[in-house]
């Protein structure tokens, strides 16, 4: 039997709130986004905010990256913004690049090409953009949430597909049908576990039923791809969350394999995880950035750690081959598994150490001796260490009468032969 047609039919009209009927003010909006969107409008140009930005500030929460959806099209954008860049394949989009890094993306009202311009691309021919309305754009988004448009000039709050009703329930729902979403793209999977983990909202019976069903999917996505999700996850907010959030829906198996088991099956080992995690979200929100190497060391360190109880003194091979056996769908780069590695190893070597109170202090010339030490000391003392706390202090403390930095030994010079006569 054919399976029915679901695929959701477009509103006859869009909810659309005035300025007194909801909580986004202009001034919580970046000024240069505000210079693209009024530019574009004195252009004769339809331009709304869209995305993350609308739905945190509807949420009272300050927004990070203001992304732009218009009419105009990215030959266009490019015409009238010198400091515009097209990049893309499938869909082009421009990023207008401004001071100190800052970039603000603007792309065109899309719509589902279907599944003959998709056919064309995947067979190298000539890219095909379907442009659309912004009703269409709204309806080919993933989540309802992230879906709305907010029009500046208007001072209105526009919405195609009931995510004003999905944010005051809290909840997270998919457009469309979540089946059919989640085969075109399984990573939709983990975007809505991530979403609904950041936002503290719920996941219908339904949705999760469709995870369960689907989540099988995501070990045949490309593994730099889900590199990409892991790297979000792992340096955004609420990285805690998220994992627990993958871990109550089976995902963190397929993603990290042997790793993602280990968590899933023991809870004792999950609960370390998540008290490292725990200090490093609490980092992030004092705005302390943390990078890919610590974050991945702080995630893997208790799985690592459970190898190398009775382990040879140098651990290093066995995490290496641990990390090789592991069958991760998630493919992490050569250099970065290698200085995961390295940081784990020098981190079982410390706190071997504080134990023994033998320490091979010529491991300071090693590059990522100062992140274990600082990770170490979080380890040991469950918080990060303050201004001049490290390892050090942990094993001085510990060892008072031992050497810090070991001893020099002073060589017995070689007496010299006499030149042959």
């Amino acid at each position: 039997m054919a399976e029915k047609n679901t695929t959701p039919v477009e509103p006859a009209e869009a909810v659309v709130l005035s300025r007194s009927e909801h909580t986004i003010s202009r001034r919580n909006i970046d000024p240069d986004a505000l210079k693209i969107l009024f530019r574009l409008n004195r252009l004769g140009f339809t331009a709304y905010l869209t995305g993350g930005a609308v739905r945190d500030m509807l949420l009272g929460k300050e927004p990070k990256d203001f992304d732009i959806a218009t009419d105009a099209r990215p030959a266009q954008v490019k015409k009238y913004f010198t400091n515009a860049f097209i990049i893309g394949r499938r869909f082009r989009l421009a990023h207008i690049h401004f001071r100190c890094g800052k970039i603000i993306e603007v792309a065109t009202f899309r719509r589902d090409p279907g599944p003959d311009a998709l056919g064309l691309l995947t067979a190298g021919t000539a890219p095909q953009y379907a442009f659309g309305t912004p009703a269409q754009d709204a309806w080919r988004r993933d989540i309802t949430v992230n879906a709305l448009f907010y029009d500046p000039v208007s001072a209105t709050l526009i919405d195609h597909i009931g995510g004003l009703a999905d944010l005051r329930s809290r909840r997270i729902r998919v457009i469309g049908v979540a089946g059919e979403r989640f085969r075109e793209d399984p990573v939709r999977i983990w975007r809505v576990i991530r979403y609904a983990a950041r936002l503290g909202f719920a996941i219908d019976d339904d949705l999760g039923r469709e995870i369960s069903a689907q989540r099988h999917l995501l070990s045949g996505c490309s593994p730099a791809r889900l590199y990409e999700e892991f790297s979000k996850d792992l340096l955004g907010p609420q990285t805690r969350h998220v994992i627990s959030g993958l871990r109550d829906h089976g995902i963190l198996r397929p993603l990290l394999g042997c790793i993602g088991e280990a968590f899933e099956t023991d809870p004792l080992l999950f609960n370390k995880v998540c008290s490292l995690l725990d200090i490093s979200d609490h980092e992030k929100s004092l705005r302390h950035d943390l990078g890919l190497t610590e974050m991945a060391a702080l995630l893997f360190w208790p799985w690592a750690e459970s190898l190398l109880i009775g382990a040879p003194p140098d651990p290093y091979t066995v995490l290496k081959k641990a990390f090789m056996n592991a069958e991760m769908a998630v493919a992490l780069p050569k250099g970065l598994r290698a200085q995961v590695i390295d940081v784990v190893a020098l981190i079982a070597r410390m706190i071997r150490a504080l134990h023994t109170g033998n320490m091979r202090w010529s491991l300071r010339g090693r590059l990522q001796f100062a992140l274990a030490s600082r990770l170490c000391f979080l380890i040991e003392q469950n918080r990060t260490p303050e201004e001049g706390e490290s390892f050090e202090n942990l094993f001085r403390q510990a060892f008072p009468a031992r050497p810090l930095f070991g001893t020099k030994r002073h060589r017995r010079r070689r007496k010299r032969k006499p030149p042959p006569q």
